[in-house]
């Protein structure tokens, strides 16, 4: 962080730039989370092709997510935050020139604004986007219910989804724990649907929502006839 602060926003904020920051960004977070003995085991990564901009829905339960996940998914990416985050004068600045999008969780109109602001991003910027697909984290492992969100913007920008499955960082740190635990993590990258393969918003969702719940432990996997409640709700 002091190196970002001395050196990373200085260039961002000179050249218009965000390249540098962003890889001392991925590179604090990914060797910060090695610090505390928390490893990462990775599979389908090679599903990926480099050049292509991907939309990434990830399940959600630990702090830990971001800053394993996101290091790991080739180029750069966006991701939706919270725009309360968006009124601190540099951090807002460098948010807007790495194009991520403000969100106010509370108010649908702005959700439906910020669908249509990461659409345009991804069409622009040639960008990522990752987004955890459940709003918040889960207490128990378990999947929460999908916003819909993430996939009205599937539809919009017909880029491919990759269901992403996080496994472990409910171990290493738990909601609402602070202390890390030394684990094994893994990261499972499903392979990616593509937007002639959607059908429906609502198929996608449920297509979403198995491939991800498969790859979680037996003990945190629904059953098959949950999937399709949760999903509709």
């Amino acid at each position: 962080m002091p190196v970002a602060a001395l050196i990373g926003f200085p260039w961002t904020f000179i050249t218009g730039r965000v390249d540098l920051l962003y890889r001392m960004a991925m590179w604090g977070a990914w060797n910060g989370v090695r610090l505390t003995g928390v490893r990462v085991q990775t599979t389908g990564l090679d599903r990926l092709a480099p050049a292509r901009s991907y939309l990434f829905m990830s399940n959600h339960v630990s702090n830990l997510d971001p800053p394993i996940l996101i290091p790991l998914i080739p180029r750069r990416t966006s991701v939706l935050v919270k725009k309360e985050l968006f009124r601190y004068p540099l951090l807002g600045k460098a948010m807007h020139l790495g194009s991520l999008v403000p969100v106010d969780r509370g108010n649908r109109d702005a959700g439906i604004a910020a669908v249509r602001e990461a659409t345009d991003i991804l069409r622009d910027q040639k960008v990522n986007m990752t987004i955890f697909v459940e709003g918040k984290r889960s207490f128990d492992g378990k999947l929460l219910p999908f916003k819909k969100g993430p996939f009205y913007l599937a539809i919009d920008s017909q880029l491919p989804v990759v269901p992403v499955t996080i496994v472990g960082t409910h171990y290493a740190m738990p909601k609402k724990r602070f202390s890390i635990k030394p684990t094994t993590v893994k990261i499972i990258f499903h392979p990616p649907i593509e937007p002639a393969d959607f059908g429906s918003r609502d198929c996608l969702t449920e297509r979403v929502r198995r491939v991800i719940d498969s790859g979680l432990l037996p003990e945190h996997q629904e059953r098959p006839a949950q999937s399709a409640t949760h999903a509709v709700g």
